[in-house]
């Protein structure tokens, strides 16, 4: 069986790609400052998102899987605004969002996907 990663660094791969399914690494909104807000990192992730699914053959109607992780969960209002015009009519993956303390303070969103390939 075949793995491929994608975009490897020392500490994680971006993508990596086994049997059919794709496992993106957990995404956060690049260049952020603190007074960003919710609903503008959410975009910038679900961008990012896209554009790996693409790299790999695949798209936001082949989701099987999302885990969201907020700073904080007052503003899951705020992030579903931004997800819910992005996610494909029809094709919403199984979805567990969850309150934790992120990598930075300026990190107010993290999405998690996982994905089935094209091929």
């Amino acid at each position: 069986m075949t793995i491929t990663r994608f975009e490897t660094g020392t500490r994680m791969s971006q993508a990596v790609v086994h049997n059919g399914t794709v496992y993106l690494a957990g995404q956060v909104a690049d260049q952020v400052s603190n007074n960003e807000g919710v609903e503008a990192q959410t975009k910038d992730i679900l961008g990012q998102i896209d554009a790996l699914l693409a790299s790999v053959g695949s798209d936001k109607t082949r989701l099987l899987s999302a885990t969201i992780y907020l700073a904080d969960m007052s503003t899951f209002a705020e992030m579903n605004r931004a997800w819910d015009g992005w996610v494909a009519a029809g094709h919403a993956p199984a979805r567990a969002t969850v309150e934790a303390k992120l990598a930075g303070p300026q990190y107010r969103v993290e999405i998690s996907i996982i994905a089935a390939t094209g091929a």
